[in-house]
């Protein structure tokens, strides 16, 4: 019959056990790391890439092709909050403050802002 001494020098033991498996894992994961990261530099390298080009919503840093320029086109603005100044052009999601004021009972209209005459 074991004792209950016997049962916690067990437990002790597969304690040791599982904090060196875990050691051991970590450790592997740590040389895949290294590995992995070395070879996405490499084919950042081969392929020219920056980090910019992989975060979404930044433009690349990257130089236009010679004798060819990127025209940046404004879009004119569509709405605009008389009280705060904040404005939106009516192109993707509605802004924080333009839903608040949907949803406090005014209209769309009550935003738009006038043509200005073309020139």
């Amino acid at each position: 019959m074991t004792t209950l001494q016997d049962l916690r020098a067990k437990q002790e033991e597969l304690r040791k056990q599982q904090e060196e498996i875990a050691r051991s894992i970590d450790d592997m994961k740590s040389a895949q790391r290294s590995g992995v990261i070395a070879e996405i530099k490499d084919l950042m390298a081969q392929h020219g890439l920056t980090v910019a080009d992989l975060t979404p919503g930044t433009r690349s840093a990257r130089v236009p092709a010679e004798g060819k320029t990127k025209e940046v086109s404004k879009v004119a603005i569509k709405y605009r909050d008389a009280e705060t100044g904040s404005t939106w052009t009516g192109r993707g999601l509605k802004p924080r403050w333009l839903v608040a004021a949907l949803e406090a009972g005014r209209s769309l209209e009550e935003f738009l802002v006038e043509a200005q005459p073309a020139e």
